[in-house]
């Protein structure tokens, strides 16, 4: 039962009306019996800043950031972790006893959860855009042993940040998604993941049929290459279906969801073991 002693942790983005981030969390946190609730809260980007500070004098125990705010929430925390200041990006925070926060990045565990069953070492991959969650899948793909990392976006200068960034950990190279050397690059690869917000259900995006880049990107497509999507709602997108049609094995964003969030609990709570079928269970009537 809620009361005036109830803690909170949000969700902080733009949209955020499609996470079902508080359906998941919250079964946990009633699993545990935790004095705690989860919700998810829209920010505009000119009130980032306000509404993060803010929520530092009030009964908040912790965030999770979501795009387009994990690499602008960096300057907002007095302390980050080692793994989301190598990536430049967090998507977890939690209030210090000085009332400071604190910015981690659960995603790499949350992405590479679904894949460590599958050998992949020395195997090629492609990443599908060039944001703060490109950053956690090149980092997981990295850690995976992939041999190379192709990124392809439409953002040259976010593409140039990424190259700079992951400089001398692997074979990674940047295309542009006009580039005429896609074709022979998509057909040649193990793994493509999207990381691009192309396909996710949202109030403002009703379009059917969406791909990344368009359907004429993906024409040298084959049925060896297995296809990541790292958004969970709609599961599957019109990526994966597509890529199924294509006789290719499709994996959705719903156990790299999961994984981070129990990630992100466990933080909050000072490392509690949290129940990840829990979490599963409660998101399968939404999905």
């Amino acid at each position: 039962m809620i009361t005036s002693e109830t803690s909170f942790i949000a969700l902080i983005g733009n949209p955020v009306t499609h996470s079902l981030s508080p359906i998941m969390q919250n079964a946990a946190i009633q699993y545990l019996g935790l004095d705690l609730i989860y919700i998810a809260i829209p920010c505009k980007d000119e009130d980032l800043r306000l509404v993060i500070n803010s929520l530092k004098k009030i009964n908040c125990k912790g965030l999770n950031i979501t795009i387009p705010y994990k690499q602008k929430i960096f300057d907002l925390c007095d302390e980050v972790s080692p793994i989301a200041n190598k990536l430049q990006a967090i998507n977890t925070l939690k209030l210090t006893s000085d009332r400071e926060w604190s910015g981690t990045n659960t995603d790499v565990e949350g992405f590479v959860y679904p894949l460590k069953a599958i050998n992949l070492t020395k195997k090629q991959a492609i990443v599908l855009g060039s944001g703060g969650a490109a950053r956690s899948v090149i980092q997981g793909l990295i850690n995976l042993n992939f041999s190379k990392i192709t990124i392809i976006t439409r953002n040259k200068k976010s593409l140039n940040e990424l190259m700079k960034n992951f400089a001398d950990q692997s074979e990674i190279k940047g295309l542009i998604n006009t580039d005429e050397q896609i074709n022979n690059v998509i057909e040649a690869t193990d793994l493509i993941v999207n990381t691009t917000p192309v396909g996710m259900k949202t109030e403002s995006n009703r379009e059917n049929n969406v791909l990344p880049y368009g359907e004429n990107f993906w024409k040298s497509l084959n049925s060896k290459t297995i296809v990541y999507d790292i958004i969970y709602n709609p599961a599957p997108t019109e990526l994966l279906k597509y890529c199924e049609r294509k006789g290719c094995r499709t994996i959705d964003g719903t156990q790299m969801l999961i994984a981070q969030g129990a990630k992100s609990l466990s933080f909050w709570t000072n490392g509690l073991e949290v129940p990840f079928e829990i979490m599963g269970n409660a998101l399968k009537k939404y999905l």
